[in-house]
């Protein structure tokens, strides 16, 4: 869904645009919709999506959509809340840590083609939003990302600062991951 969203962005064929939407409730709902028609060979990802380097895990799909891997998740954050909480209050963080995935992308996908500023024209709606951009881990730089879609620092001007990337950097370093090098314009 992310190659599609990148390749038909903002048109009637992205899957999460939010130009098509009155509210980030119905994009999500339409997501979800087109997510599990993948899931349940009720639609097909077209062969320009798939081809290079995509693999194909329905086990572990069905795994990660499952009602018991969910709940799972749900137990092990309460049990770290139990071990780690000060106090009772900080369980009102537990329904934060349950929708961190579903609320983090509907709020990219949302501000990151609705507001902000554009370093490129991509021929879409993305946007960069700072400091907001920062605080999702680079997420919200759409417009950069948009642009070099296979960079992995999404901050491309002096001002932008990518906090994911400096960790990949690290982890570069330190020989956990291997970055591979991405030819893009140098910074202005």
């Amino acid at each position: 869904m992310h190659r599609m969203h990148h390749a038909f962005s903002d048109t009637e064929r992205d899957p999460h645009s939010p130009h098509f939407f009155k509210d980030v409730w119905g994009m999500m709902v339409h997501t979800r919709k087109i997510y599990n028609a993948f899931l349940n060979n009720k639609l097909t990802v077209e062969k320009e999506f798939t081809e290079e380097y995509l693999p194909i895990w329905k086990k572990m799909d069905r795994l990660g959509d499952s009602m018991w891997v969910r709940i799972a998740f749900a137990l092990g954050y309460t049990a770290f809340y139990v071990y780690f909480a000060p106090n009772g209050w900080w369980y009102l963080l537990l329904p934060i840590h349950f929708l961190m995935g579903p609320v983090q992308g509907a709020i990219v996908n949302w501000c990151g083609h609705k507001y902000g500023y554009a370093n490129y024209k991509n021929g879409d709606h993305s946007k960069n939003s700072e400091p907001w951009g920062i605080l999702l881990m680079g997420e919200l730089f759409q417009n950069n990302h948009h642009k070099y879609g296979k960079s992995a620092n999404f901050a491309q001007k002096w001002f932008e600062w990518d906090p994911t990337y400096t960790i990949m950097k690290i982890m570069h370093f330190t020989r956990i991951i291997k970055l591979k090098p991405v030819v893009i314009p140098a910074k202005k």
